[in-house]
């Protein structure tokens, strides 16, 4: 008979993801899991499966509690213009906040991993964002919202760098208003 678990699986997560979100996948070890986690490894292992395994529950929860603006701003807003925009501000206010670490976790965990998968499975993520605003601005296009010649996938890569640049400025410590700033700029370059 197995023995119930003596932590909040929950809570393991959240602190696993905040270990890969501040270290990256590579620099984050088993031995600095647990320890964040408050388990052994052996209770990892039988709750999450392998470090791989945990990382990618860890980087679903991030896309679902942290990350998940992107999906509502994008959702929320009647126009493309108002949901990038909304989008770069919602970004300006995580990647700043104290509360957990800077920047975006599926933009920073993975550099400089030799990984293979984990490279794979992060660059998925990013370019299923990149997709997501491609076609929001695809839909104003389509809806003479937008000049005709509008270029949604060139316009998407260029708000997807701004995004994954104040992403990097907030790790090296630009603040909110700093980053509410490269949105004001990175906005005029609307159609």
């Amino acid at each position: 008979m197995g023995r119930n678990r003596a932590f909040d699986r929950d809570v393991a997560l959240e602190r696993a993801l905040e270990e890969f979100w501040r270290h990256g996948y590579e620099a984050t070890s088993v031995a600095g899991l647990t320890a964040a986690m408050g388990i052994n490894p052996p209770s990892l292992y039988a709750a999450f499966g392998d470090k791989h395994r945990l990382f990618g529950e860890a980087v679903r929860r991030y896309q679902e509690t942290h990350g998940a603006f992107t999906s509502r701003a994008l959702a929320g807003e009647p126009t493309a213009r108002a949901a990038v925009e909304r989008l770069l501000r919602e970004a300006a206010e995580v990647y700043t906040d104290p509360a957990h670490p800077p920047g975006c976790m599926i933009i920073t965990a993975g550099v400089n991993t030799s990984d293979a998968a984990v490279i794979e499975e992060l660059r998925g993520h990013r370019e299923a964002g990149k997709a997501a605003i491609r076609r929001r601005i695809e839909r104003d296009a389509e809806a003479g919202l937008l000049p005709p010649e509008t270029d949604a996938a060139a316009l998407a890569t260029f708000f997807a760098a701004v995004i994954q640049g104040m992403s990097t400025q907030a790790r090296d410590g630009a603040t909110r208003a700093d980053l509410d700033a490269m949105a004001t700029l990175a906005m005029r370059a609307w159609p």
